[in-house]
């Protein structure tokens, strides 16, 4: 969408009338006018469920949420699941239904993928829960006025409960006025988990943590055991389906035939892709004809990725070619390790989607390899995986796969060198 350009008025002259394209209007109004342009919310966000109802996962995952955020005395939540499933909407569904109107002011949130690798991560994870840097200051044993009087946050007409009534306990008083929530806590690693481990045994009686994770393996059974876990399964393919058209007749859209239900197949029960990949097509004009659908997936999906492994099979993992840049022959590195590379440094993909991108092309139908041709590449993905985790040097561990891929093209006469 087109930006309008804001003029440099001085501020001495904030009441001065300009020229607009629909007559004399003030700075003020074309200030509103301009940024009113430069943001559109996102569906994602538009549409994002303020009912546990309207969650588009099992009957049974919906029962549990609602249960576990209207007891009196809830426990600490581990919410699992592959990606866009909808593990972030249950999470804030159940924060505002467990503190209330006010639930945005006593939810903190922390990030735990961006600790990867990060330095200082430590005190970063330790500042967050001892924001006081004080033993005796911690996140969790803090209270809040809510703790006292529910009634002292005011809701607007609009600010429904997700379980369609306020929870309300005793006197007035509700008995949880803080919820700490670590997203991908799958990424915290041993130390930290073990100081996580150590806070919730001394967490205050007003206080509850929700661990939000993909991998709930990663977690140690110490967490685990102190939490109840929430498994969201891949929505449903008729599911998403639902949702879409839900979404496509109350914004008075009309996508082609078939379009919705492509979508759908190509997300692969990740309702969130689903919904931003309709919501491109709307934008762009493009939901009117069928083929748009394969023509976005083909120019948003990663095909160096793929092109990568074919380059690797074939034994070209490190090559040099020479370009004209600027009249001067200059060379330059290329061959497989130079998509990881690209990767990497261009398209921002960081280690760990780079090994889940390779994982999905190795087990993916686009690639006919032998069984175990695939077996040995997979043993060799799940090695770089974990020597990743072991080091700041990602790239390292990325060639060696390269190599031992090369050796086993070579070994199943996809190679010549």
């Amino acid at each position: 969408m087109p930006q309008v350009r804001l003029p440099n008025f001085r501020q001495t002259k904030e009441r001065r009338n300009v020229e607009g394209s629909q007559g004399r209007v003030t700075i003020a109004e074309f200030k509103t006018r301009h940024f009113a342009l430069s943001y559109v919310a996102s569906w994602l966000e538009t549409e994002a469920p303020v009912r546990f109802d309207e969650l588009a996962v099992p009957e049974s995952v919906r029962s549990a949420l609602k249960t576990y955020s209207t007891s009196p005395e809830p426990p600490h939540l581990l919410v699992t699941g592959p990606a866009g499933v909808g593990k972030t909407a249950s999470w804030r569904l159940v924060a505002r239904q467990m503190l209330g109107p006010s639930w945005k002011s006593t939810t903190h949130v922390l990030q735990a993928r961006d600790l990867v690798k990060k330095r200082g991560a430590m005190g970063v994870f330790e500042n967050f829960l001892r924001p006081g840097n004080s033993a005796s200051d911690t996140l969790a044993g803090r209270l809040s006025l809510d703790a006292f009087d529910r009634g002292i946050s005011i809701s607007s007409d609009d600010d429904v409960a997700p379980a369609d009534s306020e929870s309300v306990f005793g006197d007035g008083f509700t008995p949880i006025s803080r919820l700490i929530v670590i997203e991908d806590a799958d990424y915290l690693g041993h130390i930290r988990q073990a100081y996580l481990r150590r806070m919730m045994e001394t967490v205050g009686p007003a206080s509850r943590f929700v661990l939000v994770a993909r991998a709930p393996s990663r977690i140690i059974e110490a967490l685990r055991s102190r939490s109840q876990m929430i498994r969201i399964p891949s929505i449903d393919r008729s599911a998403v389906i639902e949702v879409l058209i839900r979404i496509s007749e109350r914004h008075g859209n009309n996508p082609a035939e078939g379009v919705i239900e492509d979508i759908a197949y190509i997300c692969d029960g990740n309702l969130k892709k689903a919904i931003f990949t309709l919501e491109v097509l709307e934008i762009r004009g493009l939901a009117d004809e069928r083929s748009s659908v394969h023509k976005l997936v083909q120019a948003s999906t990663m095909q160096a990725g793929r092109h990568l492994v074919e380059l690797a099979l074939r034994g070209r993992v490190v090559e040099w070619k020479w370009v004209d840049r600027g009249g001067r022959k200059r060379k330059l590195l290329s061959g497989a390790i130079a998509e990881v590379d690209d990767l990497m440094a261009n398209h921002g993909l960081d280690a760990a989607d780079l090994i889940s991108q390779i994982h999905s092309i190795v087990v993916g139908r686009r690639l006919n390899l032998p069984p175990e041709l695939r077996s040995g590449l997979l043993d060799a993905l799940s090695e770089c995986e974990v020597g990743i985790q072991r080091s700041m040097y990602p790239r390292i561990h990325f060639e060696r796969f390269l190599h031992r891929a090369a050796s086993m093209g070579r070994f199943h006469g996809l190679s010549a060198r």
